[in-house]
């Protein structure tokens, strides 16, 4: 199955925003402030834009995960390799999105060909976007098609992308964002439509990012399309468009990946298991069950999961296929879990989010546990007029956060003009808990480090051990393999499943229309 383009999305933003023009037009709204009286976007009262229409909704690809609590590490019922590194604790995971399917090669050749098409000259930038097709190549093994084939052609376009490290991961992430954003603004009218940037030749020096979008540094001529929302700015001129604002919520939050403890909540799907707040079974997979060979009448014996079932036996006997993948398999092969997720278990590796740890259970929070590095903030080109600072791509430039919390007025003026305050010199290193990578023992005594990222889930090439939601392994940030992949998540604003929603969660999660495959 091909990609669907999110029009969806789009639609409901056309609505939306001519919901935001009309109020503007008119200055009429009964929409009062619960604790002053004063009307919602009013422009003779200052023009507080306050949307109360807005429903919440996956974007495209992602499926809607109903948060909860559950037992992290908890499936892991032994330790082969005598880690130590998943042992039991509780914890609670917020409701989340997360792909429904593996980062397919298709995926990965629409993101190959807007970095071809935008940034025609940049051979550095899509050079460092391509996968690492030698990971195929083994001394011992005749893999050498896999190096030219796997990526481009067509028969292996719905098959996982291999051979990206997790930065690579990371950076498709972000890309994603800007093109599912984009396309809600140009499909809605607040951009001008892709024919018409096509027709005057832009090319990446105005590419679309979200964060210098809604920093309002992304306007003008040639830029702005025809249904943007009238500013009802006091003191601005009558029919004033401005460009689109976080209070809208029209556009997507950010895709990233997703933490360790959302992967492993998300792969267990215990949600099939619940009873009335009780957990009926546990899980060793992410299927019901302590085998894994399926138990339906239809399909009785045969392999849940793309995995290495012995030494020497990737696919099972010809004639009669076992699972049937000598490789990897398209992202939609064999049963999706209770959330609707595709191989959690098998076919490839996935990539989260997380630092590696071996004590990640000792040092923890119980609410959306996560291990990362320093936060890190927007930094400013201007930070009198706000103006954010851009890379050559039209990038925001990141820096590390320089105090662990809101800064005093003087103390940021203070940083401004140079001068030495406590928090303008420390370093902030809340998530890192000081343990900077030990550069003398590094490769000698340990090969963990600050760069040392988790994957998990197993692949098409492990034993059946890995396909446990628990394991966890390591790999360097900048490394890849053949047999590791990713999917790309995204945090839930408010929550579709709370108190508040109307019905209850039927056990499947919401997929979204725009879902890529």
């Amino acid at each position: 199955m091909r990609r669907v383009i999110p029009v969806v999305v789009a639609l409901s933003s056309v609505v939306l925003l001519g919901a935001c023009s009309k109020l503007s037009k008119s200055g009429k709204n009964k929409d009062l402030s619960p604790k002053t009286g004063v009307a919602y976007n009013d422009p003779n009262n200052g023009g507080l834009h306050i949307n109360r229409k807005v429903k919440e909704t996956p974007g495209p690809g992602l499926v809607a995960i109903e948060g909860g609590t559950f037992v992290m590490g908890g499936s892991l019922n032994e330790d082969l390799g005598y880690a130590h590194d998943n042992l039991k604790r509780r914890v609670t995971v917020a409701s989340f999105y997360i792909d429904q399917t593996e980062v397919s090669n298709a995926d990965w050749l629409e993101y190959l060909h807007w970095i071809a098409q935008n940034f025609p000259d940049d051979g550095k930038l899509y050079y460092d976007a391509l996968p690492d097709s030698l990971v195929w190549r083994h001394p011992l093994s005749y893999n050498e098609p896999y190096v030219n084939l796997y990526l481009r052609h067509p028969s292996f376009q719905d098959y996982p992308v291999v051979g990206v490290s997790w930065e690579q991961a990371t950076a498709y992430c972000q890309w994603r964002t800007d093109r599912v954003n984009e396309n809600i603004l140009r499909n809605s009218g607040v951009l001008v439509d892709y024919k018409t940037r096509s027709e005057r030749q832009a090319t990446g020096n105005d590419a679309f990012n979200t964060d210098i979008y809604l920093n309002g540094q992304l306007k003008g001529d040639g830029i702005d399309g025809p249904n943007m929302p009238t500013d009802n700015k006091p003191g601005a001129q009558a029919g004033a468009k401005r460009t689109i604002r976080m209070e809208d919520g029209i556009l997507k939050q950010p895709y990233r990946l997703p933490t360790e403890a959302e992967w492993e909540y998300a792969a267990l799907g215990l949600i099939g298991n619940t009873v009335q707040g009780n957990i009926e079974n546990s899980r060793t997979y992410p299927w019901s069950g302590l085998g894994v060979r399926s138990d339906k009448r239809k399909t009785q014996g045969r392999m849940l999961a793309n995995f290495k079932i012995t030494s020497g036996n990737n696919m099972g006997v010809a004639g009669d296929l076992n699972d049937g993948g000598d490789i990897t398999v398209p992202v939609t092969s064999y049963a999706p879990n209770d959330f609707g997720l595709y191989n959690m278990a098998g076919n490839v590796n996935e990539w989260v989010n997380d630092v590696y740890r071996q004590l990640s259970f000792e040092d923890f929070e119980d609410f959306n546990p996560f291990r990362g590095n320093v936060f890190m903030d927007n930094q400013y080109e201007n930070a009198d007029g706000r103006v954010l600072a851009k890379d050559k791509y039209g990038r925001p430039i990141k820096v590390p956060a320089k105090a662990a919390r809101k800064q005093t007025w003087e103390e940021l003026q203070a940083a401004k003009g140079g001068e030495a305050t406590t928090t303008s010199t420390y370093a902030y290193d809340a998530r890192g808990f000081e343990d900077e990578e030990t550069q003398e023992l590094y490769g000698k005594t340990s090969l963990v480090n600050n760069k040392s990222r988790v994957y998990k889930g197993g692949s098409w090439n492990d034993r059946a051990y890995w396909l446990n939601p628990a394991t966890r392994r390591h790999m360097q940030q900048d490394e890849s393999d053949a047999m590791t992949g990713f999917r790309c998540a995204m945090t839930m604003v408010g929550n579709v499943f709370g108190p508040t929603s109307k019905g209850k969660s039927s056990g499947r999660a919401k997929t979204s229309k725009g879902s890529p495959h």
